[in-house]
């Protein structure tokens, strides 16, 4: 019997090195945690560092708020 989509996709997630994009703590900076991968791709260009950004100043403010969550945008139309 196979895995179940869900089942794969967990098996994906797992198998990615998530991270923030200065290596600390998200606790420690307010970072969002991305896979490495994307980070990368982020930080290489102009547009991608404005938009990690604003990712980072949209999770530090529902950090501030007491949420867990934050809808900061860089997850969005992927395929996770």
């Amino acid at each position: 019997m196979g895995l179940t989509k869900k089942q794969k996709s967990l098996k994906r997630w797992t198998k990615q090195k998530w991270r923030t994009a200065s290596g600390k703590k998200s606790s420690e900076t307010g970072e969002v945690y991305a896979p490495s991968k994307t980070i990368s791709k982020l930080k290489s260009t102009k547009k991608g560092r404005s938009k990690l950004a604003a990712a980072n100043k949209k999770k530090r403010a529902a950090t501030k708020a007491g949420k867990q969550h934050a809808k900061h945008g860089l997850h969005k139309k992927k395929k996770r």
